[in-house]
């Protein structure tokens, strides 16, 4: 998507009008379009929007709070960022470089400590992975926090490779084709969840947040890095299809967007009635002898 197309589809972040200066390199310009592009493929910021930055102190989740300012700046839309790192309560987890960070930096950020650490460990069998748990604790108390200040959305740092590695765990793993949605409505309609960086590479955040001197603050999980879990062997997978296939990753990212629901064998999106009846899911009738939306092509 150029920069032209994504201020015609959803003109409150790029502005030429008000002569905007310059990004910073060109690694800065990749991550602000592909993040654009996101902001207007998915809708997800309006004027007005007070916008919670869920900030662990990683990589992503820098990149996403850097970029986002640096297209605040630029808008023709109003919205503010407010930062909310959470402290699962690891011994040794650097939130205070995080705190300072964001107050050299003029970003609003508020420190909430728990003890999902804790709560996880009493949980959780020996053995178990506790990502998924850990998840979840996390974007409650972000829930919590986005209702006591005022937040519209709360901004989530995964990127790409996060929504294909996703993908593929729970094609292998839970028997479900699904990944990351880049927004997301919560079960009780009370929030609305945004991943800006469903386009930008993880290798394209790593080096933009050392680019931008954020420092790396690892959440201290015993867990963390283990290369024996799931996600790890994901990472590894997908790599090492890389070396033979360099586009294997844009391959996969294309697909989540190109999807042919009439072949799959999901009965849900190819209800056996319609199919007998020969209609299309636009409620038209389909061209004789083809299958309900779709072209007839080599399978």
């Amino acid at each position: 998507l150029t920069a032209a197309r994504a201020r015609a589809r959803f003109p409150g972040v790029l502005s030429e009008g008000s002569n905007p200066m310059p990004y910073r390199s060109p690694l800065e310009t990749r991550i602000a379009r592909k993040a654009t592009q996101a902001i207007s493929d998915f809708h997800l910021l309006d004027d007005g929007d007070r916008v919670l930055v869920g900030l662990s102190g990683g990589k992503d989740s820098w990149t996403l709070i850097q970029i986002l300012d640096v297209l605040r700046r630029r808008a023709k839309i109003d919205f503010s960022l407010v930062a909310v790192n959470v402290d699962s309560g690891y011994q040794g987890y650097d939130y205070e470089t995080v705190a300072r960070t964001c107050a050299d930096r003029g970003w609003e950020c508020h420190v909430v400590h728990t003890t999902i650490g804790e709560t996880m460990d009493n949980v959780l069998d020996a053995g178990d992975t506790p990502c998924s748990l850990c998840g979840r604790l996390r974007r409650g108390v972000l829930y919590r926090l986005a209702t006591e200040l005022g937040a519209t959305k709360i901004a989530l740092g995964h990127h790409a490779d996060d929504c294909i590695e996703t993908l593929l765990l729970n094609l292998f793993f839970e028997g479900n084709l699904k990944a990351m949605p880049a927004r997301l409505v919560s079960d009780n309609g009370a929030h609305v969840v945004i991943r800006p960086l469903v386009y930008v590479l993880e290798s394209e955040a790593s080096a933009y947040a050392k680019e931008c001197g954020l420092p790396g603050i690892g959440c201290c999980c015993p867990s963390c890095g283990d290369l024996s879990l799931q996600r790890q062997r994901v990472k590894r997978l997908v790599m090492d299809l890389e070396r033979e296939h360099r586009c294997v990753r844009n391959s996969m990212l294309s697909a989540m967007r190109n999807v042919s629901r009439t072949h799959l064998l999901d009965t849900r999106l190819n209800p056996p009635a319609a199919l007998r009846a020969g209609v299309r899911f636009d409620g038209q009738p389909r061209a004789a002898g083809g299958v309900a939306g779709t072209s007839r092509r080599r399978e």
